[in-house]
């Protein structure tokens, strides 16, 4: 749910405050962002420039020069783009703020990008500096850098919460994600420390729904801010508790596991066109964490089959398509009807300690009042709430057949 807002100055130029794609060099390419309502010209935060990139780059064992960059990156939370070097090598240059990443935060994403990557799966190589550190700290600003992967960027232009192009990249993208699963299995990281925008799972994974959240929120300054003022405990009990309350039996079966956090299509690069659909590479993974593995299937449902972005009485949910991601991750992964009883007490709520990030991003990073209510009303709220409405509860009956089917006699 992203918004327009004031940010600070990049290092060595001045303050760009909600800056407007017509700024962008000719050639750049489209420099919009995207927002709640569709595309939009103003940024939260200002366009990496050719010199800047260069500065980054000039701390990297990297010979030639910037010749230019070739695409900015539209998604929200940061400013990433793609850069051709002067011998025509492409690099991606992802630039945070370091109040929400700072170069521990990059680390941790970037060791399990390793391990996936000694796994085999197919992830963008993530470069060292000649210091040999993966994040770059210069100012306010924390830096990383990756090899440009393999694969069709076939959703560039296409926003969270908007559907599969076919039935094909569902199913792909099901087998990718069990691909993923299995070869996170191992990684010995703990779950991440409290911090803005993960996908995380302290507060809906804990068996006391409210103890956790005073917990998780207190620990994070700006989002006890941004909570101070609202009757968080009340909501909490009364919209989240009681699918919360379904799912508190159901957790002592789930095994911990690293997992994407953010698994739309839009983070996926895609095999060319006319050739069989397969995922092949995998993008992002800052929203990565200790989660389990149906959190993320319930994640990959909520974020790719379930039209949030338009009004509710138009509002679609891609039924085949839930079916066909569930097929493909089986098809590597089999589910039991265990595993689908957990997904129809997560899905109603693994949005939930995300959405209550972005109210402490819009509120406390970005001073955006209104986003931030949005995120609270809208998001948390109200993605919660619309499970039990008639077409919520139509989706959570498919999954709910689906594991029946599995404890059918015979099976």
């Amino acid at each position: 749910m992203p918004a327009e807002a004031a940010a600070p100055a990049a290092p060595g130029e001045g303050a760009a405050p909600r800056q407007s794609s017509s700024v962008a060099a000719p050639g750049d390419g489209p420099t919009g962002q995207f927002g709640v309502h569709g595309e939009q010209v103003e940024r939260d935060w200002p366009l990496m420039t050719v010199d800047e990139v260069a500065r980054v780059l000039a701390s990297y064992p990297i010979e030639g020069t910037v010749a230019n960059l070739s695409w900015h990156s539209p998604r929200p939370f940061a400013a990433a783009v793609l850069a051709t070097l002067s011998d025509g090598r492409m690099l991606f240059v992802k630039r945070h703020d370091a109040r929400l990443r700072d170069a521990t935060a990059l680390a941790e994403e970037h060791r399990f990008i390793g391990h996936l990557g000694g796994r085999g799966i197919p992830v963008a190589e993530v470069l060292s500096d000649r210091r040999g550190r993966t994040a770059l700290a210069i100012g306010a600003w924390v830096y990383e850098v990756h090899r440009s992967a393999d694969g069709l960027d076939a959703y560039r232009c296409v926003m969270s919460w908007e559907p599969f192009k076919a039935m094909s990249h569902a199913y792909a993208a099901g087998r990718a994600l069990a691909r993923l699963h299995r070869a996170s299995a191992g990684f010995p990281a703990p779950a991440r420390p409290p911090r803005l925008l993960l996908s995380s799972f302290g507060v809906i994974g804990a068996p006391d729904l409210l103890d956790a959240a005073q917990a998780w929120i207190e620990a994070q300054p700006l989002l006890a801010s941004a909570l101070a003022r609202r009757p968080w405990r009340h909501d909490l009990a009364t919209v989240i508790g009681p699918y919360h309350a379904r799912l508190a039996p159901l957790l002592p079966s789930l095994a911990p596991l690293w997992t994407h956090g953010d698994w739309h299509a839009s983070n996926l690069l895609w095999s060319p066109e006319g050739e069989p659909a397969k995922v092949r590479s995998v993008l992002d993974f800052g929203l990565a964490d200790r989660t389990c593995a149906v959190y993320d299937l319930a994640l990959a449902i909520e974020r790719n089959t379930i039209e949030w972005l338009v009004e509710p009485a138009r509002r679609r949910v891609h039924a085949g398509q839930i079916d066909a991601l569930l097929d493909g991750y089986a098809s590597v992964a089999p589910l039991d009807a265990a595993d689908y009883r957990a997904l129809v007490a997560l899905l109603p709520i693994v949005h939930t300690e995300f959405a209550l990030s972005e109210v402490a991003y819009f509120d406390g990073i970005l001073d955006l009042p209104a986003e931030a209510e949005a995120a609270y009303s809208s998001y948390l709220l109200g993605h919660a709430q619309w499970f039990g409405e008639p077409a919520g509860r139509a989706l959570l009956t498919q999954l709910n057949r689906r594991g029946h089917a599995l404890d059918a006699p015979g099976r």
